[in-house]
């Protein structure tokens, strides 16, 4: 039992690629995510203290940065089959669950396994960290869609994956971060040259006009 077992799984991170099974132009790997989702979250972060927020840093960086690593066990499984019923949600949470204490229990020392099962525990909460992980998660998500948007992908997953990101994202509208992102970042996307821009801004509209 070591350290070392832990730091080498980081490499795995880099192997396991995101969105599989569908066309892409550029490849994005588990390990790649986990390091935008961090830049992000801090850019909400700042947004957030900015507007009088009392942010826990380290919680927020712990959260943003661990939040995929248990992919290592089971992968990165597609959002339709991950949400296709309640039931298998659940099952593939418990699995995950149990994956990752017998990854604690057995390669972690005892001095840092709370640590760790704070670290790669559901991050996702209703804190304000947790909140703003949940944001910057479909934000990278959203910018992975519109890159392959962007570029002429054919495949129509990736408007459906811009769609559903921005449908999280607004649902907490009442967040500054949020209202900074829909009212200063989002116009800049959708002022970028591309084809299916008149489309992607169709449905941003859609979206805007429901929330």
């Amino acid at each position: 039992m070591g350290m070392h077992q832990y730091l080498q799984s980081l490499s795995n991170l880099e192997t396991i690629q995101r969105a599989p099974g569908y066309f892409k132009f550029e490849e994005h790997s588990v390990a790649a995510h986990s390091f935008k989702v961090t830049q992000v979250a801090q850019m909400l972060g700042d947004i957030e203290e900015n507007a009088g927020q009392t942010v826990d840093w380290r919680s927020l960086y712990e959260k943003a940065l661990n939040h995929d690593y248990t992919e290592r066990f089971i992968g990165d499984i597609k959002t339709p089959v991950k949400y296709a019923t309640p039931a298998l949600r659940k099952m593939l949470a418990e699995v995950d669950d149990n994956l990752t204490e017998n990854f604690i229990v057995n390669e972690i020392p005892t001095e840092f396994q709370e640590a760790y099962r704070r670290r790669l525990g559901e991050g996702k909460d209703d804190t304000l960290e947790g909140r703003i992980l949940s944001v910057s998660d479909k934000v990278d998500l959203l910018y992975e869609s519109f890159g392959e948007i962007q570029k002429g992908n054919p495949e129509t997953v990736y408007t459906n994956i811009y769609r559903e990101s921005l449908r999280t994202i607004v649902r907490f509208s009442d967040m500054a971060s949020v209202q900074y992102f829909i009212n200063q970042i989002l116009p800049d996307l959708l002022a970028e040259q591309f084809t299916n821009r008149e489309k992607l801004r169709q449905i941003t509209q859609q979206i805007m006009q429901v929330k």
